[in-house]
């Protein structure tokens, strides 16, 4: 009988608030492996510290990726176990992840990504908006192509999940506003799996009125219905 091939490249999802969003699994690799590749070493560090896990890790995150690439896929082909988180949430998603993935690949070095916890799925379901087909957009582009991919989007008929930092919220809604319409149903989720977790739901021309009037903090996910089919979104 043919041994499994081994998994060499593990990526690990962490909490995104609780850290009691964990996977039993999840801890099991993250203390099995040899090495742990961490976007913020202080960050994971702490996580490490609460679950009593003693671990060596590197840094990994979006401004040496591409550098250290090759050297971590000759480490994985000599026959290093590693696991790869980011700050919160699953690897790759919006985080450093794609490129460690796809150089594995081509070198045929097994990777398994754990099932675990991403901001956009609770924030989707909550909004109340359609779940049988969405498109997922992450951060827009903050100036280069941003009005670009907003026209692509006005006739878009899925629902739409955007991320969105705190001090981009207002500016991101008054463009969804003049791209989709202000009467656009909308769904504002933040700090996903924390203490102020919130979500509030309006037209595009509310929500804006919304957080017009009060602190904006956290992490932002929005979510936005889609046109109608068919047709345009209405426009004011």
């Amino acid at each position: 009988m043919q041994e499994p091939e081994k998994t060499s490249l593990y990526l690990v999802p962490t909490p995104i608030g609780n850290l009691e969003d964990i996977t039993l699994r999840a801890i099991r690799i993250l203390k099995e492996v040899d090495v742990i590749l961490a976007e913020d070493t202080r960050t994971s560090g702490k996580l490490l510290q609460h679950l009593g896990i003693e671990k060596r890790m590197h840094s990994h995150h979006l401004h040496n990726e591409h550098k250290a690439t090759a050297h971590l896929v000759d480490r994985l082909k000599a026959g290093e176990v590693m696991a790869l988180i980011s700050d919160a949430g699953t690897p790759g998603i919006s985080d450093p992840g794609f490129y460690l993935v796809r150089e594995c690949l081509k070198n045929d070095i097994k990777v398994e990504c754990l099932p675990g916890a991403t901001a956009f799925v609770p924030a989707l379901v909550k909004s109340g908006f359609s779940t049988d087909r969405f498109t997922f957009e992450g951060f827009l582009p903050i100036k280069k192509g941003r009005q670009t991919r907003l026209q692509s989007l006005a006739e878009e008929e899925r629902t739409m999940i955007f991320y969105e930092s705190p001090h981009r919220l207002l500016k991101t809604l008054a463009q969804f506003k003049e791209y989709f319409g202000g009467e656009r149903e909308a769904s504002v989720s933040r700090e996903i799996s924390k203490m102020f977790e919130e979500t509030i739901n309006g037209t595009l021309e509310e929500l804006i009125h919304t957080f017009s009037n009060k602190a904006i903090k956290g992490e932002f996910v929005l979510v936005v219905s889609g046109a109608a089919k068919g047709g345009k979104a209405d426009k004011e």
